[in-house]
């Protein structure tokens, strides 16, 4: 038995439910129900992702964000606002518990955010006005009045439907949050204006949930640990003070988060690697000690071995592990196994995540979520990895994230994979994007990957270049090629003199002098950029179109604006490169002096026409079909083992 991680596998008993670890996996919107027939519904499909958690050994599955009032029930969120939702969530249950697991629903009034579907109704503070025609009034006496009653109501559901426990959403800019806090609320009435006025809202809220569960049924509450970026907003003695209040009417847990959607701030909700791991324990700790309540923070903490010492230094009792098993459904049996290789690790890049639900919204072909590590996400029974029914021999040509997905894939179905990679060392161009300190999520992901490939057992061949030859002795049953994309160069006057991004971000060559120019403002620009800010240089980035930064998803653009904004770094958009002189890059007719030029233009995909007619069945994967985002690369790699597994 593994005792690396005692404290994390301790189980814990709160009021009459006891759970069998301190992992939470806490409530993220899926957008699943989207293919239900209202829209609004639990689906086969988000039971599956559930139980494949709790068969992955969760502590607690939290269900998403579910509507407690119909009037303002967005499409593609859960609801419990009417009795027709209690049979799909009952089976959902069922289901979870068979597998070993308990389950949680987030009882939630979206407020503003609700705005995604056109239909619902906008709940909010006051009179918001949303353009010059329009604005939308503050929510009326009656209808808060109305709301409190919805929760009781909807907690009396969740009974009804078997949940384990109930949790009270009261942050993120939702409907109880913007009533609680001074920066959202500007009311003048009984529910406005004073702190114990802004206080009441919420608690009668707690109190309408509290009056429709059993005694021995825990209840959570979901709160923002302060406000960030909003003038007036709450103070973590202010919220120590309403969860004291809170405590008083029966909630058992503080699942402390941060965020808002009003402003920059919405980045804390569902933080990117920029982020820092776990920025939530220090005032998670502080308001854990000062209310002597169970506490729980969220936020980036993504591997045993930090959740185990947030434990062990005695910051929290639980810890909130979400993104953690979006990667991974096993994540928590292997953690336990002590197999942490094994574990495929969030790293915060949110592209399946956040950004695919934010493009779900308005895009009908996105139905749910995925994860760059976990391509078969919420679609666990479709495209699961099942055994080989026919065992193969696979050559995989290129050991970047692509190649090495596809090996491990191969070899946990029962296959056997030959690895070829052609440098000295596996991990290719996503070993560069963990070359920025802040994100070190990116290397541990890559560094952790390529130890599994070793201690998985598969055949690798570094300083290796397949020939045809090669392939006719080893005969393999399918190729899959994975030999990634080049830095492209832009034809222009002078670009021997440019150095390419890449050879800067792995180390390989020197930058000389202290005025840098860098061409181009796409991701591997700005990380160049940052890469050398960093290293005390000054940086211009030249961008040919008008905005910087738009390969990136919205909250990482978030936090790369900020950064630049902290660092010696100039952007320069609508600057196309004409020719770079001895001392000056000419870009629109303007003259920008230099000691050193980045070439920094994106890349383009190697060539893959030599392994055509091989006679061998052959799947193109990575950047070298399309270079593109890491999201695509992984997802490549598993169709192609699903295609290769058939």
């Amino acid at each position: 038995e593994n005792h690396m991680f005692d404290k994390l596998f301790d189980p814990i008993q709160i009021r009459g439910m006891e759970i069998r670890n301190r992992i939470v996996m806490s409530a993220m919107g899926t957008h699943e129900s989207a293919e239900s027939e209202d829209g609004k519904s639990v689906t086969d499909k988000l039971i599956a992702y559930h139980v494949a958690r709790a068969k992955g050994g969760n502590g607690l599955n939290t269900v998403e964000v579910t509507s407690v009032d119909a009037a303002s029930a967005p499409f593609g969120f859960l609801s419990i606002a009417e009795d027709k939702y209690i049979p799909g969530f009952k089976k959902l249950n069922d289901a979870v518990h068979e597998a070993g697991g308990k389950t949680c629903v987030q009882l939630w009034q979206g407020g503003l955010a609700v705005a995604s579907d056109q239909t619902a109704q906008i709940l909010v503070p006051n009179d918001l006005p949303l353009s010059p025609q329009y604005t939308v009034p503050a929510i009326t006496n009656e209808r808060l009045l109305d709301i409190i009653d919805k929760f009781g109501q909807a907690a009396k559901r969740a009974v009804e439907a078997g949940f384990d426990c109930l949790e009270f959403h009261c942050a993120h800019n939702y409907l109880p949050h913007s009533m609680l806090s001074g920066g959202i609320n500007h009311r003048s009435d009984e529910w406005g204006g004073s702190f114990e006025n802004r206080k009441k809202f919420p608690l009668e809220c707690i109190k309408s949930i509290r009056a429709n569960m059993p005694e021995d049924m825990p209840l959570f509450m979901r709160v923002d640990c302060h406000d960030d970026m909003l003038e007036g907003g709450l103070t973590v003695e202010e919220v120590i003070e309403f969860c004291k209040d809170a405590k008083e009417l029966g909630v058992d847990v503080l699942n402390i988060s941060r965020g808002n959607i009003l402003t920059a701030a919405t980045l804390y909700e569902v933080a990117p690697v920029d982020i820092e791991n776990g920025f939530n324990v220090e005032d998670a700790a502080r308001i854990r000690k000062e209310t002597g309540m169970l506490t729980m923070p969220c936020g980036r903490i993504n591997t045993p071995e930090f959740a185990e010492k947030i434990l062990e230094d005695d910051k929290a009792d639980l810890v909130v592990m979400a993104r953690a098993q979006l990667a991974d459904a096993n994540f928590c049996n292997k953690a336990k196994a002590g197999k942490v290789n094994q574990i495929r690790y969030c790293i915060g890049c949110n592209q399946g995540c956040y950004d695919s639900f934010c493009a779900s919204l308005y895009n009908p072909a996105i139905k749910h979520i995925t994860c760059m590590r976990n391509p078969g996400l919420l679609e666990e029974e479709t495209l699961g990895l099942k055994q080989s029914s026919s065992p193969k021999k696979v050559v995989i040509l290129g050991g970047g994230i692509a190649g090495m997905e596809a090996a491990l894939d191969l070899k946990e179905t029962g296959n056997t994979p030959i690895l070829f990679e052609k440098s000295d060392s596996l991990g290719g161009q996503f070993l560069l994007a963990g070359a920025i300190s802040a994100k070190k999520d990116f290397k541990n992901a890559v560094d952790k990957m390529i130890l599994d490939v070793q201690e998985s057992g598969i055949e690798v061949h570094l300083n290796t270049v397949v020939t045809k030859e090669m392939l006719e002795e080893i005969k393999p049953d399918a190729l899959i090629v994975a030999i990634g994309s080049s830095p492209i160069v832009l034809p222009i006057e002078g670009n021997e003199r440019t150095i390419i991004a890449h050879d800067v971000l792995s180390e390989k060559v020197e930058v000389p002098g202290e005025n840098v120019v860098v061409i181009g403002g796409g991701l591997v620009g700005f990380e160049t950029a940052e890469f050398l800010a960093a290293r005390q240089k000054k940086v211009t980035v030249l961008e040919m179109k008008e905005k910087a930064l738009q390969d990136l998803g919205p909250l990482r653009q978030i936090t790369a604006q900020f950064a630049m904004a902290q660092m010696p770094i100039t952007i320069e958009t609508s600057a196309v490169v004409e020719r770079i002189d001895d001392k000056v890059v000419v870009a629109s007719g303007k003259e920008y002096p230099y000691d050193s030029v980045i070439m920094a233009v994106g890349s383009k995909a190697n060539d893959t026409s030599m392994y055509a007619n091989l006679g061998i069945p052959t799947y193109i994967v990575g950047d070298c079909k399309k270079a593109g985002i890491a999201l695509d690369a992984f997802k490549d790699a598993y169709h192609a083992v699903l295609e290769i597994n058939k």
